[in-house]
């Protein structure tokens, strides 16, 4: 497979990762898909567009062309659950809410998920531990951004409305717990907006593997309500009036993910 992502090498000690940003599907996948799913519902919509004031702030990018659908970077390679109750795993079977994805017999081979393991979800997973590495080695230290959206109301993997802005950093163990706490400040100075730390969403595989304050990286997930920024459903069009505001949040948070590193690794 060719084109399986993007990267952009940046200048300062920040990686961010779209993992659930891609639209592509194979064969076997596309040919396979209920009718209800050939809108992509489940995709991380407009997150490239969302973030791109990134180049501004130098910090290296790293995003998925391939639909989850095809395969779930933020899940491990042995697709073990992370959370308790409703989820979906590293080759999802069922849409957000619980609609079975596939028509029956139509699910992709075993052989080809294991080519999509190997040619997909082996090159992201490579591409950030080596722009960790050297990011942590030309800096001392490296932060990783693992950039999400979903719909603010899914019944069936969480009850009521999601919070706006949802930090994960797998209860504190793939960061240093002052930057949290920072970044939970930031939140709370856009009052328009809610957010909650380590809530429904603690942060993905991606956070928890390659979270590593002991060893200078440190990462945190961020699962961010789509009424922020979008129409939740279908065409899942990008909403600027809303999206304006909301990108002022998020350039506050990596701001002050930059600055916290800059005083912390002097």
């Amino acid at each position: 497979m060719d084109n399986v992502l993007t990267f952009k090498r940046g200048r300062v000690p920040l990686l961010i990762s779209m993992p659930h940003a891609g639209l592509r599907l194979t064969p076997a996948v596309e040919n396979g898909l209920i009718d209800e799913a050939r809108s992509l519902p489940d995709t991380d919509w407009h997150i490239p567009r969302l973030y791109d004031f990134a180049d501004e702030l130098g910090a290296s990018i790293v995003a998925a062309e391939y639909s989850r659908f095809v395969i779930d970077l933020n899940r491990p390679s042995d697709n073990k659950p992370l959370y308790a109750g409703a989820t979906t795993g590293l080759y999802p079977e069922t849409l957000f809410d619980g609609v079975p994805l596939f028509r029956e017999g139509q699910e992709p081979t075993a052989a080809e998920r294991d080519r999509y393991l190997a040619e997909i979800w082996g090159p992201y997973h490579r591409t950030i531990e080596q722009e960790l590495s050297r990011l942590r080695d030309e800096f001392g230290y490296a932060l990783l951004w693992d950039a999400h959206s979903i719909r603010s109301h899914v019944p069936h993997l969480f009850d009521g409305r999601l919070p706006d802005f949802n930090l994960g950093t797998f209860n504190g163990a793939s960061c240093d717990p002052e930057l949290a706490q920072r970044l939970e400040s930031v939140c709370a100075r856009f009052g328009d907006y809610t957010h909650v730390l380590n809530g429904r969403f603690k942060g993905g595989h991606i956070t928890r593997h390659f979270g590593d304050p002991a060893h200078d990286i440190h990462a945190v997930q961020l699962e961010l309500a789509q009424s922020t920024y979008m129409e939740e459903f279908e065409p899942f069009n990008y909403r600027p009036d809303l999206a304006e505001p909301t990108r002022e949040v998020l350039k506050a948070l990596l701001s002050e993910l930059l600055a916290w590193g800059g005083n912390r690794y002097p």
